[in-house]
C-alpha cells in the first residue's frame, strides 16, 4: 500500500491521468516475496490511478562491503561473507530494499 501511495503521490505531482508502468528492485533481504507482491498487486490497485498499470519486478542481487579489507563482493542470504577474504564481519550495501526504479506516467 505503501507503494501505492508513492506512484499517486509522484503521479499527482506530475499532473498524470494514469500510471502505465510499474518497474521495481526487490532484494532477497527485503522481505519482500515478489510472487506474493505481483498476486496481491492487482487487488490492491484497484481504484487507484495505478490500476491498470504493468508490475515489473527485477531482483537485486546482495552485495557486502568488508569492514576488514573494504572490498565489495556479492552474496548469498545465508552467507553474508566478503568474497574477497572470506570475513564475516560485513556490511549490507544492496539487497535488502524494495526501490521504485522508475515509472512510466500517462498526461
Amino acid at each position: 500500500m505503501s507503494l501505492l501511495e508513492q506512484v499517486a503521490a509522484i503521479a499527482a505531482e506530475r499532473s498524470a491521468v494514469s500510471v502505465v508502468k510499474i518497474e521495481l528492485d526487490i532484494g532477497p533481504l527485503s522481505g519482500v516475496e515478489a510472487d506474493l507482491l505481483r498476486n496481491a498487486y492487482p487487488i490492491a490497485a484497484a481504484g487507484t490511478i495505478a490500476e491498470t498499470a504493468e508490475l515489473i519486478i527485477h531482483e537485486a542481487d546482495i552485495v557486502v562491503r568488508c569492514t576488514d579489507c573494504g572490498a565489495e563482493t556479492p552474496a548469498v542470504p545465508n552467507r553474508l561473507v566478503c568474497g574477497a577474504c572470506g570475513d564475516y564481519r560485513t556490511q549490507v550495501v544492496s539487497g535488502d530494499a524494495m526501490i521504485l526504479k522508475s515509472l512510466e506516467l500517462e498526461a
